[in-house]
């Protein structure tokens, strides 16, 4: 069996716990950087060649400073073709705030900005606590995504969908892979946009949640372990 397959799209976006949950399961997995040059924190010039996807258990896609609509950057577009080709093959997805976004773009929801961006920890409410749990999680977007035809929502916010699952895959907007020390790089680099927003305690927010980071840890690794039981179930009945 090929590596599942993970797509990450700048420096500053690493694959986090998720990278910690597939070591400790011992789940081979093969990062591929989208971004073409290190250099720059996301890259808007021409994208890498995508890795082939075919014989992979999985394709888990990561947070960006991209927008599903920002269908002109060339990154942005070899995304959202590749994660269709997974949907279209019935790969497993698992997609991760801007993945989550490109995931229901692809099964025909709707991205757009979020009434009040949710940067920092939050607690949702949840339909299926036992994959979801309510919380805490770290969260930090500007947009949203709605549920896409026929998908099964599994957590919102007072902002909208959090979380839903179509057939095997699984898209959450909340960072589940993510920590205090990779969030505090988003939010020393967001710190102009925080400004315009009035936003001034950014890091203030994240800090304020590291007593919950082990249950957050817990939370993640118990959703990873969701979804790659569900997307177990479905290379069993391809095979």
């Amino acid at each position: 069996m090929r590596p599942g397959l993970v797509l990450q799209h700048g420096p500053t976006s690493p694959p986090g716990l998720f990278g910690e949950w597939a070591q400790a399961r011992g789940v081979a997995v093969e990062v591929h950087e989208t971004f073409s040059d290190a250099d720059a924190p996301y890259a808007t010039g021409p994208a890498r060649p995508m890795p082939e996807i075919d014989g992979r258990p999985f394709v888990c896609c990561l947070g960006s400073k991209h927008s599903p609509l920002d269908r002109d950057v060339p990154v942005v577009a070899a995304t959202i073709d590749l994660i269709a080709r997974a949907v279209d093959r019935a790969i497993p997805v698992l997609g991760l705030c801007y993945g989550g976004q490109v995931l229901a773009d692809v099964l025909g929801g709707a991205v757009e900005p979020a009434p009040q961006p949710e940067l920092g920890w939050y607690h949702v409410e949840s339909h299926d606590p036992d994959l979801i749990a309510p919380g805490p999680w770290l969260e930090w977007h500007y947009q949203r995504f709605t549920l896409p035809p026929g998908a099964r929502e599994l957590a919102r916010s007072e902002a909208g969908v959090q979380a839903f699952t179509s057939g095997p895959h699984l898209a959450t907007q909340f960072h589940p892979e993510s920590t205090i020390e990779i969030v505090g790089g988003w939010a020393r680099s967001d710190r102009e946009r925080l400004a315009a927003l009035g936003v001034t305690d950014a890091e203030q927010r994240l800090e304020a949640g590291r007593d919950g980071a082990g249950a957050a840890r817990a939370n993640a690794l118990a959703l990873f372990d969701g979804f790659w039981t569900r997307a177990q179930r479905t290379e069993r009945r391809e095979s």
